[in-house]
């Protein structure tokens, strides 16, 4: 993903990315961390969860009551986790009132928004909700994403927190993260949807694995705009691109990144640093679009661009099947369709 956030703290500047973007607690519910859902059960007794930090959250029931950050909104929902959602924030609704694409199939208007851009955290409205759980991602350990580290001491005493880590792993990995968390807060794993979904999103990685194999050299730019800078996001990092590397993705690493990893500002003036066949764009509302970019020479510039070899970036993709499986398929069309212009 790309860590990059508005102006001026883009979520590259918090966490990182050149795709784009910091505090954090996240489940360590998969895989090795089975244990938080092994622990975890949605019943009428207590129930505790192991997130990725090591910290275990103990309750005497589970949590009906939850607040998220959108994209973790976005991830229990697409696993079965809805009703308990009471209050969201991050980027819910966009300018014109219609959701926002990071909280994916989530309705926003059956929870309250307590918060709509980075920095937005209304603390009056969070404990009026009498949470009972708050859930966020984390991309740089220990730090939640979305809360304001300002406000954070009073923010978590108000609820337990639980942090699902959505960085430096395979995307794989913080799906099975967060379907490990709806488990625990009582979600069916077996359901005839999140089947379909998994079976959805195995059949997109194969293809877009053999879309990369059949197209050998064909270099990948992940990279998000803003006013002053053009970043370019490190695969390294990011689990989304991490993921498609490993499918087999030619996807270009920055090689001066920021402090965090993540990726790599550069001025418009070097736009053109890494030349690229095909660009990913970050799509997120923060982030400059096509349109918005046409003022930059050197972006005309570029290859991909004149080639229009440019396709839409979800730089932080839902962290579930349902979420990814497109993902992955508007990639590996746009694979199928590039040429080599670099």
């Amino acid at each position: 993903m790309s860590l990059h956030r508005p102006t001026p703290l883009t979520r590259r500047r918090l966490l990182a990315a050149a795709g784009a973007v910091a505090i954090g607690l996240a489940a360590t519910a998969c895989g090795s961390d089975d244990k938080g859902a092994a622990e975890a059960k949605a019943s009428s007794g207590p129930w505790t969860y192991t997130d990725d930090r090591g910290t275990k959250i103990e309750l005497k029931s589970a949590p009906t009551r939850v607040v998220t950050y959108v994209g973790a909104a976005a991830a229990l929902h697409d696993f079965g986790i809805d009703k308990q959602i009471v209050g969201v924030y991050g980027p819910a609704k966009k300018k014109d009132g219609t959701p926002d694409a990071q909280i994916g199939g989530f309705d926003p208007d059956k929870a309250t928004i307590i918060g709509n851009a980075y920095g937005e955290f209304d603390i009056e409205k969070y404990a009026a909700l009498r949470p009972e759980l708050l859930v966020d991602h984390m991309f740089v350990k220990p730090n939640l994403f979305y809360v304001p580290a300002e406000s954070k001491d009073k923010i978590f005493k108000l609820a337990p927190s639980v942090g699902v880590a959505t960085g430096e792993a395979p995307l794989p990995t913080p799906i099975e993260h967060y379907a490990k968390l709806a488990q625990a807060l009582g979600a069916d794993l077996d359901s005839d949807k999140v089947k379909a979904d998994k079976a959805r999103f195995d059949k997109a990685a194969a293809g877009l694995k053999a879309a990369a194999a059949a197209k050998p050299g064909l270099k990948v730019l992940a990279a998000s705009g803003s006013a002053d800078l053009f970043y370019a996001s490190n695969p390294g990092k990011n689990s989304d691109l991490m993921y498609f590397k490993q499918l087999g993705v030619d996807i270009i690493v920055p090689d001066k990144l920021d402090k965090d990893d993540y990726f790599e500002g550069l001025s418009w003036e070097n736009a053109d640093k890494y030349k690229a066949d095909l660009i990913l764009l970050d799509a997120r509302t923060q982030a400059l679009q096509p349109k918005d970019l046409e003022s930059k020479p050197t972006w005309k510039d570029l290859p991909a661009v004149k080639a229009d070899q440019v396709i839409s970036w979800q730089a932080e993709p839902v962290f579930s099947y349902a979420g990814a499986a497109p993902i992955l398929e508007n990639l590996t069309k746009a694979i199928q369709n590039a040429k080599k212009v670099s």
